[in-house]
């Protein structure tokens, strides 16, 4: 590896006007590979137990069509998950977790060394953090509903063991992402400061054109992120496309000049709980992606029903 093929670093690395491309929805490329993950409590996380070379085969192919950044399987992964599903010890559980980062980690330096091209930095490896929603596993990671009876202080304790397994492997980074409350969002922000050498971004799930999904605006959401010294963006994910612009908009005047906007939307199809994702006409995703990049987002990728050849059209529009 020659000194053009450096690794990023997180907090300087969209220091630029030149994205950083992130990956797409893990848990659709494994389904488009036959995986069976409707209605799994754990979701794609289960993979990391029963395939582990799954993950890394779909990790190794958004690297081949143009990220620089590739996110854990751990979004629904958590110990309390993990022991209550697998049957796991707590310990083994925290191992699992630790696993998502090194499986990660250990496909970017396999891609690394077969790379022949001379400018590709090393990609950065994001630990993914979803909300305590998605262990609830009753769609309320789209609406925050269960901040109505947790403090932030119970929402930091819940998260803190997954957080610290995956800084402890070695994460460059920490994706707190489809973040659907205020409150959670304080209680990540406040988290984050218990691990000082750790860089993250967090990005909210939104319902509408101004709105996070528990109702508040997302300019208050940008606000509470932005007294951070350790995110390095803020922004939306899984939310339809066409918010994007109109969401970034109404918070411009809130977000730190220190950090960049996030966005990484999802197909912009229809969710529902119990049946999944609806086939509908899809939004022209990478051409929207143009507009967010001159609005200054420099982490642009795809979430729920964005797959590779998406991800090589967007790094071919914005690169």
């Amino acid at each position: 590896m020659n000194a053009a093929n450096a690794k990023m670093d997180p907090a300087t690395a969209s220091m630029t006007s030149k994205p950083l491309i992130l990956d797409g929805g893990l848990a659709t490329e494994l389904e488009e590979r036959g995986f069976q993950l409707q209605g799994d409590p754990l979701w794609s996380a289960k993979i990391l137990y029963t395939d582990p070379k799954a993950i890394k085969d779909v990790h190794y192919r958004y690297l081949q069509c143009g990220s620089d950044v590739i996110t854990t399987a751990t979004y629904q992964a958590s110990i309390e998950g993990f022991t209550k599903h697998l049957g796991l010890k707590p310990e083994e559980a925290e191992q699992l977790l630790m696993w998502g980062v090194q499986i990660a980690k250990e496909t970017a330096t396999d891609f690394m060394s077969s790379c022949i091209t001379a400018d590709r930095k090393v990609p950065l490896v994001a630990g993914s953090v979803g909300p305590y929603g998605a262990f609830l596993h009753d769609g309320s990671e789209y609406t925050g509903a269960y901040e109505s009876w947790m403090s932030v202080e119970e929402l930091k304790d819940w998260h803190r063991p997954q957080v610290r397994c995956l800084v402890a492997a070695g994460a460059d980074l920490i994706a707190m992402e489809t973040i659907p409350s205020l409150k959670e969002a304080e209680a990540l922000v406040e988290l984050l400061r218990e691990f000082p050498d750790t860089k993250a971004w967090l990005s909210f799930s939104c319902k509408d054109s101004q709105s996070i999904s528990d109702g508040n605006k997302f300019s208050k959401a940008v606000e509470v992120a932005s007294k951070s010294t350790q995110l390095v963006a803020v922004g939306v994910n899984c939310s339809p496309p066409a918010l994007v612009k109109p969401l970034l908009e109404s918070a411009k005047s809130q977000k730190a000049a220190s950090m960049s906007w996030v966005v990484y939307p999802n197909s912009g199809e229809g969710w529902d709980p119990s049946t999944g994702w609806k086939t509908e006409k899809r939004v022209p995703f990478t051409e929207l992606s143009v507009e967010w990049k001159e609005q200054g987002a420099l982490w642009i990728g795809g979430c729920c029903r964005i797959g590779p050849a998406d991800i090589m059209e967007l790094r071919s529009r914005l690169i």
